[in-house]
């Protein structure tokens, strides 16, 4: 099988673990690149399998499946990083890249602030909780306001409680897994650091997005993001640069970051292509998803530099998608609907890219 780092030529296939929109994105930029993919997932409605040559649906655990999956791939990736990582031991001598210790890191959020502080990163002050009388030591130590958190599985503002006043922690659910505490972070705004790293270690960065979310969930992505953003980005790519490295990293890595007036404050990583990088697909040279298929398969990587004056990528959040013609009707939209057949509150639809020329 072919080794990470080896070059892998077009016409083989790459296996991608998770079957939604990111995958989707990845299978479209590897078919332009003349690669074939087949995606695994639990989920038997898959967007993803909608535009691959190939189609596992099965359990994460399922050893069978996961090895047979594994025997016609080149290389494997991920889409999102609650994968399981005990399972992928059945993915044998095929490449995994990015490597499992990535997905170990970013999956538990005080492993993740703990790897990052001990590479001389800032953090929000963060402690762990397992029992109601830890929560009660947290909020007295780091004090409120501050978010209590799960160390696990939460994403776009799952799994979260906020902490207005110590009272709040009283109000908190029955503690039955391990949860972290973080301090309120005081910030002028939220922006995203994301690379490339090839196997022999380049690295390239993308323009920083200011990003905004609203109810927890990415709203735009704004590119250039201006100051305060700009004059943090360096600092925040060097952080950037020494976690790729650390974790001798292969693809498109993320670390989200509020600007504050100390300086960037490190929120979390994204072992995978990244919402906030989809403005990359109309307004890079060489998007995201791109460079990470380049980066795994040991092509050369493609330029990041910006395609226009400016990008906006905005999400289109349940019903929000049924605006689509709407938005067509200015030609200096770009509309990506990624095919799912029911809206909800939450949902993320699509997302559509506007480039200032």
């Amino acid at each position: 099988m072919t080794k990470p780092g080896k070059m892998i030529p077009p016409g083989e296939t790459i296996g991608i673990l998770g079957g939604g929109q990111l995958g989707r994105m990845l299978a479209m930029a590897a078919a332009q690149l003349g690669y074939r993919c087949h995606v695994y997932a639990p989920e038997a409605d898959s967007i993803a399998a909608e535009v691959s040559a190939a189609f596992t649906c099965a359990a994460w655990d399922d050893a069978d499946a996961m090895a047979r999956f594994a025997t016609g791939c080149a290389v494997v990736t991920y889409e999102f990083e609650n994968v399981p990582v005990a399972p992928l031991a059945a993915l044998g001598t095929v490449p995994l890249l990015p490597g499992s210790r990535a997905l170990e890191i970013a999956q538990d959020r005080l492993n993740e602030k703990e790897f990052v502080t001990a590479l001389g990163g800032v953090t929000a002050p963060f402690l762990p909780v397992s029992t109601q009388a830890d929560l009660a030591r947290a909020v007295g130590e780091i004090g409120a306001p501050g978010i209590l958190k799960t160390r696990r599985d939460g994403y776009d503002g799952k799994g979260q409680w906020r902490i207005m006043a110590e009272a709040d922690a009283d109000a908190v659910p029955p503690i039955a897994s391990p949860l972290v505490y973080e301090g309120f972070v005081r910030f002028a705004a939220e922006f995203s650091v994301i690379l490339c790293r090839a196997p022999d270690g380049e690295v390239r960065f993308w323009d920083s997005a200011r990003n905004v979310h609203e109810s927890g969930i990415l709203a735009t992505s704004t590119v250039p993001a201006g100051p305060p953003v700009t004059e943090q980005v360096e600092a925040a790519r060097a952080l950037a640069r020494k976690v790729a490295d650390a974790l001798d990293y292969t693809g498109v890595l993320t670390l989200e970051f509020f600007a504050t007036d100390d300086g960037p404050v490190f929120n979390e990583m994204a072992p995978r292509v990244h919402n906030s990088g989809h403005w990359t697909i109309e307004g890079a040279l060489t998007s995201q998803f791109e460079n990470h298929i380049r980066a795994i398969c040991g092509l050369p990587l493609g330029d990041p530099a910006l395609a226009a004056r400016g990008v906006e990528m905005r999400n289109l959040i349940g019903d929000d998608a049924h605006g689509w013609a709407a938005i067509l009707s200015d030609p200096a939209n770009h509309l990506h609907l990624y095919g799912k057949a029911a809206a909800r509150p939450g949902r993320k639809m699509g997302h559509v890219t506007r480039l200032a020329l």
